[in-house]
């Protein structure tokens, strides 16, 4: 007789099929098989069904090391829900989340422990340190028989235009979310690999249990961070290696001017804008090993793919484009009516299926407004076109009404970046008393405006071209790579004149 659904069952199908072949490695050394991950987990899940209840949330706020593969495995077993912080957030942030999801327990690193543990609203545990050993000396929980609604993540958004939310994702949500990945994007198998370059808090975490599932081993950096020469050395070592990476990590490895490894599988970007030049240069680098997901943490990693068969295509249009819808999941185009926009037409993407949340963690206002007649609003707005591939125009947000018309940035930052001076470009909206909104490029590079402006006239109507070019060193970005438009509309409070 099956067992009612929990992710464990991932790790407990891997280590029966694959117990003593490697799991998880710090570099290129390997720390435990599958039998002993199992055992790992089991235990220090029984320390934790010791003192905690069923449902109670558990933090986890650390670098990427390799017990957050354990500890999250761990969380599971013991029917707790896992909270993943972002280590690169302020501690004052850390706090925010803990106190938001009441964290019964924070596991942190060594590294963030001094800092967080004399303000956390909960017990600090350090990974690795004493405490943290003796938990292993538990009885061994039993394999876990859990609601398949169960909470299991509580994934909290970015917070790039405010306080972040908690997007409760059940057990079903991450399985949905686990075959939807194997059966698209990367069918991986137990001579495959995974390296986590970019935050286990997020999108290489939620990743972890695919690659489990298919017994590919777990590869953990040494620097606990992304760093272009150490990932591609450990491409090269690791059998059939794949990653989840932000675009702005793929344009770091392509400045590094090394090719693909000879084991580099398969490299799946998502979390913020891939732009067509950006990707064309990729692709020279390292050729088709490339696949594009578009999700949100409230359709964890889930909504629309492009494949790496996609990659191959000269079509910028399908460069360009997040994909087709993924399966499982109906995934549509609204216009402002409410009815379905035809192809080519821009409006709301909204998406229904298993692997979209159940709402937001004692949010029951943003879920209101979130999650509408059965379907996830997303805030972003694309088109489809006749062959059923979406291309994302902007958030909702983003978009600058001028003069009555609307003007998608994302355009005129791809039409931008095709100038050999511009390394990277952001376009908002600054208010302005006649035209209610103008354009304004914040460039990273070295061009003259009188330059732009005629690069631009041969690519987009000339109502779209920027008023005001301002050249920065930097853009500001949070910690995945996102730039912060909201900060730069902040230096534009002024109407332009």
């Amino acid at each position: 007789m099956g067992r009612p659904l929990n992710l464990f069952a991932t790790l407990d199908q891997a280590a029966a099929r694959f117990g003593d072949r490697g799991a998880v490695y710090l570099g290129q050394r390997r720390l435990y098989t599958w039998d002993q991950l199992r055992d790992r987990a089991l235990r220090l899940a029984g320390s934790l069904r010791a003192a905690h209840a069923t449902g109670t949330r558990i933090a986890v706020a650390a670098e990427n090391r390799p017990e957050l593969v354990e500890l999250f495995y761990a969380v599971w077993a013991a029917e707790c829900v896992l909270v993943p912080i972002n280590f690169k957030l302020h501690p004052r942030e850390m706090v925010q989340i803990l106190t938001d999801s009441g964290a019964a327990t924070v596991f942190a690193s060594p590294k963030i422990a001094p800092h967080l543990a004399p303000i956390a609203p909960a017990p600090v545990d350090i990974i690795g340190g004493p405490d943290y050993e003796t938990r292993f000396a538990a009885t061994p929980a039993p394999v876990p028989v859990t609601d398949p609604a169960a909470l299991a993540w509580l994934f909290y958004t970015s917070g790039t235009t405010g306080r972040s939310k908690g997007a409760m994702l059940s057990h079903r949500n991450l399985t949905a979310m686990t075959l939807a990945h194997l059966a698209d994007i990367d069918s991986a198998d137990e001579n495959c690999s995974l390296l986590h370059g970019a935050p286990m808090s997020h999108g290489s975490g939620l990743y972890i249990a695919p690659y489990v599932l298919r017994g590919a081993r777990q590869v953990l950096p040494v620097s606990g961070a992304f760093e272009p020469a150490e990932f591609l050395d450990l491409c090269a070592h690791h059998p059939g290696s794949s990653a989840f990476l932000a675009p702005t990590m793929i344009h770091r490895l392509v400045e590094t001017g090394r090719g693909r490894p000879a084991n580099l599988r398969s490299i799946v970007y998502g979390g913020g804008p891939m732009y067509v030049e950006s990707l064309k240069k990729a692709l020279a680098a390292f050729g088709s090993v490339f696949a594009q997901i578009y999700g949100q943490g409230e359709s964890p990693m889930t909504i629309t793919g492009l494949r790496r068969a996609d990659h191959d295509s000269h079509d910028d249009a399908v460069l360009g484009s997040v994909g087709h819808a993924r399966s499982g999941v109906e995934v549509a185009v609204r216009g402002t009516d409410g009815a379905s926009a035809p192809a080519g037409e821009v409006g709301e993407i909204v998406c229904r299926g298993d692997v979209v949340m159940s709402g937001y963690w004692n949010n029951p206002r943003a879920t209101a407004d979130t999650l509408r007649d059965g379907w996830l609003h997303t805030g972003d707005l694309g088109s489809f076109d006749d062959r059923g591939y979406l291309t994302l125009r902007d958030r909702s947000k983003d978009v600058v009404i001028s003069g009555g018309s609307n003007i998608y940035p994302r355009e005129v930052e791809e039409a931008l970046l095709e100038h050999p001076g511009v390394a990277e470009a952001a376009v908002v909206g600054a208010p302005d008393a006649e035209w209610g909104e103008v354009v304004v490029a914040f460039i990273v590079g070295c061009a003259d405006e009188r330059a732009l402006d005629a690069h631009l006239l041969e690519r987009i109507a000339r109502f779209k071209r920027p008023k005001r070019y301002v050249v920065v060193e930097e853009l500001p970005k949070n910690s995945y790579g996102k730039v912060l438009k909201r900060e730069l509309r902040e230096r534009l409070v002024q109407p332009l004149t």
